[in-house]
């Protein structure tokens, strides 16, 4: 008896819209992966899952978070001490959440404005070997999709095509209004908040706040996350890089991949549900450790070298 493929909704509409492939191509590789072997799939060491990764995956999935980009010089939200939310007394804020917040946003829209300039990608910050792994697994040919929950911009920075990257949480690449939510123009946007202006809708008389399309609390992720969806169930290979796991929805992701897809941890701490599976593999190391460990695992570590020193090459 064949296997049925359940077709979703939001599939349909992507299928509709031109953004997916035939749907015979997602049969395809729904086939490719129900019918696997189990001798394909290696067992929980680096070297093992890098050898299945560079002879055998065609698919992989990457979820990345913000231990990711503290190696680019940008702090993540809730380590103590260290973090954004214990750092943000010069901004006045009832509680450091309301950075964030949509409704003290139209109260007072400073802050928020005041911490974009800072964290506007190419401002300050750069990508680093993480985000051109990720470049360099596509360029192979083998990476279904980039998941990151980081709002800096740095895996586009990087050179991963747009169609290739969820930002879960949003971006500086678009803008659009709070209100009427007409879309604006990213780069006006950018300039504007250089200069520290407050920006008004353009659209008739609304004079709703613009600003650019980070998710807030009290606004709903992008259409573009529920990707996920179809995505687990192509994936071959799923490799989760500095995150906690602890932000639902996105920390979902890793546990609706089937219990027959490898998993790979790159991350200081075991996350999740890391070590309940059979063919998870787990490297708890300083990130860019890991990454460098994984290319030369994998063979690709000149690559990844040349890559970056020709895109970076002040770091």
């Amino acid at each position: 008896m064949r296997p049925v493929l359940l077709q979703s909704a939001f599939t349909q509409r992507l299928l509709n819209q031109g953004q997916l492939t035939r749907w015979k191509d997602v049969w395809s590789c729904f086939a490719a992966n129900f019918y696997k072997k189990s001798s394909d799939i290696p067992s929980n060491s680096l070297p093992a899952i890098a050898k299945y990764m560079a002879d055998t995956s065609k698919n992989v999935l990457v979820m990345a978070g913000a231990g990711l980009s503290t190696h680019s010089g940008i702090p993540d939200f809730r380590s103590p001490g260290t973090g954004l939310y214990d750092n943000l007394q010069q901004y006045n804020l009832p509680y450091p959440e309301a950075i964030f917040d949509l409704g003290f946003f139209v109260r007072d829209p400073r802050p928020f404005l005041s911490l974009a300039k800072e964290l506007y990608p190419g401002k300050k910050y750069r990508p680093n070997l993480g985000h051109y792994l990720a470049r360099l697994i596509n360029e192979k040919g083998k990476l279904l999709r980039m998941y990151t929950q980081n709002i800096d911009g740095l895996e586009r920075l990087a050179g991963l095509p747009p169609e290739k990257l969820v930002e879960a949480h949003g971006g500086f690449s678009s803008a659009s209004c709070i209100s009427c939510f007409k879309e604006h123009d990213p780069d006006e946007t950018r300039e504007a908040i250089f200069r520290g202006e407050v920006i008004r809708c353009t659209n008739g008389k609304c004079k709703g706040l613009v600003k650019p399309d980070i998710v807030f609390f009290g606004e709903a992720l992008p259409d573009r996350f529920f990707l996920y969806q179809d995505d687990v169930l192509w994936a071959d290979l799923l490799i989760v890089i500095g995150t906690s796991l602890e932000v639902y929805p996105f920390a979902a992701i890793a546990d609706e991949v089937p219990h027959d897809v490898p998993r790979l941890l790159l991350n200081r701490d075991v996350v999740g549900s890391f070590g309940m599976r059979k063919h998870d593999t787990i490297v708890t190391c300083d990130i860019i450790e890991g990454v460098t460990r994984l290319a030369k695992e994998l063979g690709w570590h000149e690559e990844l070298m040349e890559l970056y020193t020709k895109h970076e090459p002040c770091t």
